[in-house]
């Protein structure tokens, strides 16, 4: 008893503390975008305070059948020592449209304080009623039971752009749509887009279905994935389908009792579907001006140096910052016309951007090093960065700002050290002037000939056995090479299979993403060893091409294939747990069982 009043008094004492401020006042309107003629759908209000005299704007267009039906809900929180609290009030109606039809509800209002405050507007779509989907029961003799109709469930891939430029960026969007009940996905194979450079936008991993019409019809429609697509050659592009195992729940017995909804039987159904290609039409660019490094978007450039007066050898950089939105990420360091005089390596290039339906934002950063090797005084022209504006159908020319440096003369001491990728061949300068040789210069009695001599014999025979090293050294690499290939080759399974190992103790703790992950590392892991390639050299393609060379079966070869499309659409799949996991890691160990004894 005298804890419970011991709560009771810190909860007073929270509730009075400062720092308690009123929260600024928010009074917001929902409904369903979409709804069909007949229908019944709520009109909700919320109010983060306490309101009086709600007016509803007008609705004539629809039946209020209820409300306002009021409620209240107080949210209290302590974070990090900080006390919150959220009140919330609503206020919710029931509204049936009376005709088809898109309309707008305008804002409500509220009064809090004396002061009304109002809401947003609300946009609606009413559709024409349509037939209940069939849910393959015994009692429909319309539906056949286990098979899910066409129109009821199927998946479509939604392009923003069927027409456009080399390297302008369009929205690939995989939506499925349906009027059954989804239990989860077995497997999800989605196209390569050859032909294109993409970007997928991140999207929640959680697959959450909104209504939206389709051909007059209301579907329960969920995004699977989105894909920024750059088209790196003209022409007509094809795009293939996109292939979903689904798993549908349907009722398959149905009693005669007045517990129907309590006891009826459902049983999930495997529905396989199917979308239908699409195509792009890809136009080139126009016949570009001097400067152009591949940009298609909206750019800006600036330029910076960290340098304009040094010494001989000293380093300087200059930095080009490319912003804007497009394809950043394909755009190649624009030229600066260095003089002859300056030592230059090649560009740095760092970019940062985000992917969002709107293309890629962000930048990307070109730092040139280069060192003067002579005193003087230097020009380096402006440079022109030209891209290709997709608003405006044309060129744009964008142009940074001319620098001089002095180069004053070294004193001879000083070494500069420098960290580069590579550097450009050196120019020989100035082959009109000789330096004067100061050495001194020994002479040889007349009538001596080198050849024939002591000297002569002792150079011959030095430089055969350097050469006999030299064979030697080499032939040993090899040898020494081939044994750690040789040896990658003979361990590659036992490693695999400690790797899958690693993915079955993750299958019984239960994290997915670990799983599939160690089922990934363990198939590149096996290929790159086995086949004596780089792991960063593989690919789809080239590890599907090394596995037909080493004569390993074509339906090996798929299901591999398709064990590592699994893997990566995992996050798409929230419905099959544990006993779908378990049959991908019974398929993996197989297939890499398989192809251990195939590849030759």
């Amino acid at each position: 008893m005298l804890f419970k009043k011991l709560k009771l008094i810190l909860l007073s004492l929270l509730f009075t503390l400062p720092g308690w401020a009123a929260e600024k006042v928010v009074f917001t309107m929902e409904a369903p975008q979409v709804v069909e003629l007949g229908e019944q759908f709520r009109l909700a209000f919320s109010v983060n305070a306490v309101g009086q005299n709600i007016k509803l704007p007008n609705l004539s267009d629809f039946d209020v059948l209820m409300g306002p039906s009021t409620s209240q809900s107080t949210n209290f929180q302590i974070i990090n020592g900080v006390s919150s609290q959220s009140v919330s009030y609503s206020y919710l109606y029931v509204l049936r449209a009376k005709k088809e039809g898109r309309f707008t509800i305008n804002p409500g209002s509220i009064t809090v304080g004396g002061t009304e405050y109002t809401s947003n507007s609300q946009s609606i779509e009413v559709v024409k009623g349509s037939a209940k989907p069939s849910t393959g029961g015994v009692d429909e003799p319309t539906s056949t039971p286990g098979t899910v109709p066409k129109k009821d469930l199927f998946v479509r891939m939604n392009l923003d752009k069927r027409s456009l430029y080399k390297g302008e960026h369009l929205t690939a969007t995989i939506k499925i749509y349906s009027k059954v009940n989804l239990n989860g996905f077995e497997d999800i194979s989605i196209p390569n887009f050859e032909g294109f450079w993409s970007q997928d936008i991140q999207l929640a991993q959680q697959i959450s279905l909104q209504r939206e019409t389709y051909l007059g019809e209301i579907y329960n429609v969920g995004t699977l994935k989105k894909t920024l697509l750059f088209p790196q050659q003209t022409g007509n592009i094809s795009i293939g389908s996109v292939k979903i195992d689904c798993i549908v729940q349907q009722r398959v017995k149905k009693s005669q009792s007045m517990f129907d909804d309590f006891f009826d039987s459902f049983a999930n159904v495997k529905a396989t579907i199917i979308s239908d290609p699409v195509s792009i039409n890809v136009s080139p660019l126009p016949a570009p001006p001097a400067g152009f490094s591949g940009a298609v978007g909206k750019f800006d450039i600036r330029s910076s140096i960290t340098a304009k007066s040094v010494r001989e050898n000293d380093a300087i950089t200059i930095k080009l910052d490319v912003t804007g939105n497009g394809n950043i990420k394909l755009i190649n360091p624009p030229k600066i016309s260095f003089p002859a005089d300056f030592e230059v390596y090649d560009p740095k290039t760092n970019s940062n951007f985000s992917a969002s339906e709107q293309g890629l934002n962000g930048n990307i950063t070109f730092e040139y090093l280069f060192l003067p090797r002579f005193a003087g005084t230097y020009t380096i022209p402006a440079v022109n960065f030209v891209y290709f504006d997709t608003d405006s159908k044309r060129y744009v020319t964008k142009t940074t700002e001319e620098y001089q440096i002095k180069v004053a003369k070294g004193d001879g001491t000083r070494a500069q050290t420098v960290n580069a990728v590579a550097k450009e061949d050196l120019k020989q300068i100035g082959t009109d002037i000789r330096y004067i040789k100061s050495a001194v210069t020994e002479f040889q009695a007349k009538g001596y000939t080198f050849f024939g001599s002591f000297a002569f014999y002792l150079l011959y025979i030095g430089g055969i056995l350097i050469l006999l090293a030299i064979y030697l050294l080499y032939q040993k690499r090899i040898r020494e090479n081939a044994n750690v290939a040789r040896m990658k080759n003979k361990k590659a399974s036992k490693v695999a299979l400690k790797r899958l190992k690693e993915a079955s103790q993750h299958l019984h703790a239960g994290s997915n993403e670990k799983f599939y992950e160690s089922v990934t590392r363990a198939f590149w892991g096996y290929l790159s060893d086995k086949l004596t390639i780089p792991a960063s050299e593989l690919s789809r393609e080239k590890a599907s091409d090394e596995l037909a060379k080493h004569e390993v079966e074509s339906g090996i070869i798929e299901r591999f294939v398709q064990i590592l499309d699994t893997c990566e659409f995992a996050r798409f799949a929230p419905g099959g747990g544990s006993e779908k996991m378990k049959e991908l890691f019974d398929e993996a160990t197989e297939v890499m069982s398989v192809m251990e004894k195939e590849i030759k």
